[in-house]
């Protein structure tokens, strides 16, 4: 978690607020419009925003976000 934390205090105004729009959207269920792909291996799943990808699982119940990345050729590896 701390690097997101990290991640969020780099970045530029704008797309923190995104980010962070999305974060709570997902977090609060509201998952229409959101661009979520599964990724192979697990019930691990992606959100794009923009440059950003949103990493994250769903456990049972609940959802744990493992990672926020830069869009790049390594971001699933």
């Amino acid at each position: 978690m701390d690097k997101i934390i990290k991640l969020l205090r780099r970045i530029n105004k704008k797309d923190r607020e995104r980010l962070l729009e999305l974060i709570n959207k997902l977090l609060s269920g509201k998952l229409e419009n959101l661009h979520i792909k599964k990724l192979k291996g697990g019930k691990v799943y992606r959100i794009r925003s923009g440059k950003f990808r949103v990493i994250f699982k769903l456990n049972n119940k609940y959802i744990e976000i493992t990672d926020i990345r830069y869009r790049d050729e390594n971001t699933y590896k």
